[in-house]
């Protein structure tokens, strides 16, 4: 298998020689060349062909969400990460990177002094993503990536009857935010059921996101709070750093935060949210996989049907990274997989008692 060509673009000489010094330490990346700002990035792209690009926002001449819009109005797809600040502005930036067609990103090194240090960070966070965004197994760090999977296989037989959905509740990682931007939005503001969702992010991140989603939507989109009774129509967003989980309570369930450990290396993680559902709900809950690096949902997914409870995925074709929602359907516990532009189709008919029969549910699949 041939070395991942990727382009580093930085003003920052420092951040540049980081990025590169460490991508060239991994005998599966081989970096094809730098740019300073996005306009000599686009300037580049045929004569390099990258396989994939590291993208800094903040620079002169071409910033990096124009040179996302740039790049992408010529038609290529290949994968770009942005490089981001945890601050207001830089998630912002970010998030506007996303919609311009970006594909995930990392948190810049806050200290380029500590040379080490960054370089850690940027070791830790940045190759999981370019193996994963490139189709390549991830064997080392903390976020890991499937090496590619096979056709997906049919819903394991049922043990009991299926339950009709009392709550909605859906994971997503990497490439999660433009997927939710597309598929939330077909979801009317008469939902009958309170949604509650995980999206792999940061703090800070969690809140504009939330306030994003809210703008597009039919349905009222928030920021997740602890203690706040569950309605129908509301999507409650899980912050960053907080598990976000459902509190069973007499008449009305509410939201509970935590910040219990990590699960699957994340915070929030999909896992407690989808366990706790099962608990309160006894059963009665529709989960959602979508796209996202990973197996963050596995778990969870194989408890909700096994409480009767009834598990959408996203196909591979539609993923920007088909870890996660293969990771359900490849368990088993996908009783539908789904192309996004008919995931809120099927959920309003599963929450309305309509299922389809085991020999018509639908089973797409095929590369990316």
């Amino acid at each position: 298998m041939n070395p991942i060509r990727v382009m580093v673009v930085d003003d920052s000489v420092v951040v540049r020689k980081i990025v590169t010094d460490v991508l060239s330490e991994d005998p599966g990346i081989d970096v094809v060349g730098t740019a300073v700002n996005g306009r000599v990035a686009v300037s580049k792209l045929d004569q390099l062909k990258p396989d994939l690009i590291t993208m800094d926002i903040e620079m002169p001449e071409m910033n990096g969400i124009e040179a996302v819009r740039a790049i992408r109005g010529l038609r290529s797809r290949v994968p770009i990460i942005m490089f981001s600040t945890l601050t207001e502005r830089g998630a912002t930036a970010t998030l506007d990177a996303l919609s311009a067609g970006a594909n995930d990103y990392v948190t810049k090194p806050a200290n380029v002094g500590s040379v080490a240090q960054s370089m850690e960070s940027v070791r830790e966070q940045l190759i999981p993503k370019i193996k994963a965004l490139t189709g390549r197994p991830v064997t080392t760090g903390p976020a890991r990536a499937a090496a590619p999977a096979p056709p997906p296989r049919p819903p394991a037989p049922r043990t009991q009857p299926g339950k009709k959905p009392a709550v909605l509740v859906i994971g997503s990682s990497t490439g999660g935010p433009e997927a939710l931007a597309k598929m939330l939005p077909l979801l009317p503001a008469s939902l009958p059921v309170p949604v509650l969702l995980v999206q792999h992010m940061p703090p800070v991140f969690t809140r504009q996101f939330a306030q994003r989603l809210d703008r597009l939507c039919p349905l009222r989109v928030v920021e997740a709070s602890d203690g706040v009774p569950l309605q129908p129509g509301t999507v409650h967003l899980a912050p960053g750093d907080h598990h976000l989980v459902v509190r069973a309570g007499r008449g009305t369930h509410t939201t509970g935060l935590t910040q219990g450990p990590p699960e699957n290396f994340c915070r929030p993680a999909v896992d407690p949210l989808f366990r706790s559902a099962v608990a309160a709900y006894d059963g009665a809950v529709l989960g959602v996989v979508l796209t996202g690096m990973g197996a963050d949902g596995r778990n969870g997914a194989g408890e909700i049907r096994a409480a009767g409870g009834t598990v959408l995925a996203q196909d591979q074709a539609t993923s920007v990274v088909w870890g996660m929602p293969g990771a359900v359907t490849q368990a088993g516990f996908a009783d539908e997989v789904l192309p996004l532009d008919r995931v809120a189709e099927a959920i309003q008919r599963h929450l309305s008692g309509v299922v389809p029969t085991r020999s018509s549910a639908i089973v797409t699949g095929g590369a990316r």
